[in-house]
């Protein structure tokens, strides 16, 4: 018996062989109309105004697309300061303050450089979930990519030579992907609405530690899709009681009526790593040991 003839997924040529003979032309006044461009290779027209609804969806498949590809099925986001030092800096950062109130917040700082640690080693212990038998992976390290807290979460699973997730997002200043996020699996946004959803579709634990605008946008919008039943309940790790009791004062909330108290059953106030993996592996008692 012959073998059989191998068939093509498409009869069509594809985009990709398309782009290399778009620009193969013959130099004409029409050709060298921006009009003559083929519309995904012209970068003028994919910016302008109306095309924001284009844009959302590139924003939205892209990373999503690379992430299937890559068998990440789940993920453990970490939420954080890009100001918290890493205990080795604490001392150059008070150094450097110019003046006493500047010295104050340096050493306010310092007193929080635990948590880069605590978050570096949970992302350790996250890390060290092995794939199943389809080879997904799952509690994926997942951060803002940027540097203090984001930083120590990658650098943990970077620690175990884990694959690690940076979640960056383009800002008028400069800012780069920390060197523990795995270059495939590190990305870039320019909506945060569409970066906010990344960090949500596939997380299965969440670690928040002190931190200020960023922080809250991230933390309040996840509360409120888990509160309103948009989002199914996972673990939310809230590090630093001191923090952020004093900076929210989540009972009153609850004493003033506009949330429940049971509302406040949906964090979990843990200190350390050790603690807060404890309260991840109680909640999925059910699942596959450490998974």
């Amino acid at each position: 018996m012959t073998d059989q003839p191998t068939v093509r997924e498409s009869k069509f040529r594809r985009a990709r062989e398309e782009a290399v003979d778009a620009k193969r032309i013959i130099p004409t006044p029409q050709t060298e109309s921006k009009s003559y461009k083929l519309a995904f290779q012209d970068n003028e027209f994919l910016l302008r105004e109306d095309l924001r609804p284009v844009r959302f969806q590139l924003e939205l498949m892209k990373p999503e697309l690379l992430l299937d590809e890559a068998k990440i099925a789940s993920t453990f986001v970490f939420y954080g300061s890009a100001r918290i030092p890493e205990p080795e800096a604490t001392q150059a950062l008070i150094d450097a303050a110019p003046d006493e109130r500047a010295r104050k917040v340096a050493e306010r700082l310092a007193e929080k450089a635990r948590y880069y640690e605590e978050a570096r080693k949970l992302a350790r212990i996250a890390a060290q979930c092995p794939p199943n038998e389809a080879g997904c992976h799952h509690f994926v390290v997942c951060s803002g990519g940027g540097p203090s807290i984001m930083e120590a979460a990658n650098r943990g699973a970077a620690d175990v030579g884990a694959q690690t997730i940076g979640l960056n997002i383009v800002l008028p200043h400069e800012q780069a992907p920390n060197p523990y996020v795995t270059p495939d699996l590190s990305f870039q946004f320019h909506y945060f609405a569409l970066r906010k959803m990344h960090f949500t579709l596939r997380a299965r634990a969440l670690a928040v530690f002190p931190g200020g605008f960023g922080t809250f946008d991230e933390f309040f919008e996840l509360l409120t899709l888990v509160q309103t039943g948009k989002m199914k309940r996972i673990p939310i790790l809230l590090f630093g009681k001191d923090f952020w009791t004093r900076v929210v004062n989540f009972e009153a909330l609850a004493e003033e009526g506009v949330i429940s108290p049971r509302d406040l059953d949906l964090i979990s106030w843990v200190e350390t790593a050790e603690e807060g993996w404890a309260v991840v592996e109680s909640f999925y008692a059910d699942s596959q040991p450490g998974c």
